[in-house]
């Protein structure tokens, strides 16, 4: 990994979301299989806040599997909760992408205010943590071998190392 594909600084998105019914049981408590699906649905939009979507990258022949997967749970969410899913790369590099995780319930006011809006390390993330985690990933092609992305699609690269940066893109 170069010294530019290094974290510096967090920088967290957000995805707002209800917990709807069929995540919870009976007693109203979150199944905790859900909180993956929840971390999927972070790195989706973050990935779309950064200007790309699952499909397009699919479409150009590059894959992002999970190969680990790790969750810490703190809290329950309920169903009807108001949660906010956190979603910030911690490393990044032409063949690997690490995300880690914080889902927290927020208020309705704070639900309201999080689309679009990054937070840094200096920053306070909103509401109540439920639940940590992280995932580690490698790029690939459709044939399941291993791609530098920086190669395969470097517009999408560009796009990542910005969102984890927080600068504007810059040449690979």
């Amino acid at each position: 990994m170069t010294q530019e594909e290094k974290q510096t600084e967090l920088r967290w998105y957000g995805a707002p979301l209800r917990v709807r019914y069929q995540e919870s049981d009976q007693m109203g408590v979150v199944y905790h299989a859900n909180y993956l699906n929840w971390f999927e649905i972070g790195r989706t939009e973050m990935i779309r806040q950064a200007g790309f979507n699952y499909r397009s990258m699919e479409e150009q022949g590059v894959l992002l599997p999970v190969i680990e997967i790790n969750a810490k749970y703190v809290s329950p969410a309920r169903y009807d909760d108001l949660i906010t899913i956190y979603t910030a790369i911690t490393d990044f590099s032409r063949l690997r992408l690490n995300y880690t995780y914080e889902v927290r319930r927020v208020t309705a006011e704070e639900h309201q205010s999080q689309v679009g809006k990054v937070w840094t390390q200096a920053d306070t993330l909103p509401g109540e943590l439920l639940v940590t985690g992280v995932t580690r990933h490698v790029w690939v092609s459709t044939e399941w071998k291993p791609v530098r992305l920086d190669q395969a699609l470097p517009k999408l690269y560009i796009a990542l190392r910005s969102a984890m940066s927080g600068g504007e893109g810059e040449k690979a």
